[in-house]
């Protein structure tokens, strides 16, 4: 009696074969094949507009072999860093009408060489202040990444605030404060890229951490695009009006803090750092019980400066103190 030896897929939604053989020696033979489709095999052949709607949105925004492809944390963070990631782009479109008053859009005695200068002083200072910042914290990007994750994001809106209240500074000193606005967006940048790319890691279980970062930058994109279309309808309607602008400032700005809080408390990462180890230690010293993973984590404190440190003083087998 012929056996299959193995099967082929092509794809995540692809075709299925199946190769017999009744001999290892013997050339195999296709057995069958069908269609990769969990509902097809409940509902054979069962197929229309709406399902292959879903399946095509599942292939577009959705690493390969999801959820078996990722951690059990993914749609929780996803969820939530959507939320936040929408937040943001509404903040930094509000934000970006002021900066364009700063820089003299609109203003008969503004010259277009003056913004140019302007705008490559904010540039430059961005610049230096992204390089400071990798020399100083690279390493604790990696091992402490929900934390400047966190810290990411509030530099994010301070950065926002910092634009909004551009107009109000004199002419004399809104370099200054341009340059302060860029460097905060740049330490920005630099945070958030590279726990983004951390926390990636974590995410993807098949060796397939490019596959997830590209499925995660699909589904930003599809954030911002619809944050765009939000935008191009509220900014006419508010420009002008103070008290709206501040109030939805405000009001995404919670909205952010809120979507990143929740999405790295999603988050269960699975290695020790400095902060989970003690933790573990911690329980295990003084109830004889390892906590689990996902209590570890709900343990850790996500503000940086924060949270449970060791004492110096530790020898093996005993640990004398900690701090809190």
């Amino acid at each position: 009696m012929s056996s299959v030896v193995y099967s082929e897929h092509r794809g995540t939604f692809s075709k299925v074969k199946l190769y017999k053989s009744q001999d290892l020696n013997v050339k195999l033979q296709v057995l069958e094949e069908h269609e990769n489709n969990d509902a097809d095999n409940k509902h054979t052949k069962q197929s229309n507009y709406s399902q292959s709607l879903l399946l095509t949105f599942r292939q577009i925004f959705l690493p390969h072999g999801f959820p078996e492809s990722v951690s059990n944390d993914y749609v929780e963070y996803q969820i939530y860093d959507t939320i936040q990631a929408f937040s943001s782009s509404i903040t930094g479109a509000l934000a970006t009408e002021a900066v364009m008053r700063g820089v003299g859009v609109g203003s008969s005695e503004a010259t277009p060489l003056a913004a140019a200068m302007t705008w490559l002083l904010k540039s430059g200072s961005g610049m230096v202040g992204q390089i400071l910042f990798t020399w100083s914290k690279g390493t604790a990007l990696d091992y402490d990444n929900k934390k400047w994750r966190l810290f990411a994001d509030v530099l994010n809106d301070t950065a926002t605030f910092i634009d909004l209240v551009t107009p109000l500074f004199p002419s004399s000193i809104i370099i200054f404060v341009f340059c302060l606005s860029s460097i905060a967006r740049a330490l920005v940048g630099v945070a958030g890229g590279a726990t983004r790319a951390a926390i990636t890691q974590h995410q993807a279980r098949k060796n397939n951490s490019a596959d997830v970062s590209a499925k995660d930058g699909s589904q930003e994109t599809l954030v911002n695009l619809v944050s765009l279309i939000v935008c191009l309808i509220l900014l006419p309607l508010v420009s002008g009006r103070y008290i709206i602008v501040w109030s939805l400032f405000f009001l995404f700005t919670f909205l952010h803090i809120f979507g990143n809080y929740r999405a790295l408390r999603a988050l269960n990462l699975e290695c020790f750092n400095t902060s989970r180890l003690l933790i573990a230690l911690q329980q295990y010293l003084s109830t004889g019980h390892i906590p689990s993973v996902q209590q570890t984590n709900q343990r850790e404190s996500l503000v940086v400066g924060f949270g449970i440190k060791g004492n110096k003083t530790m020898y093996i087998g005993k640990i004398t103190s900690f701090v809190k």
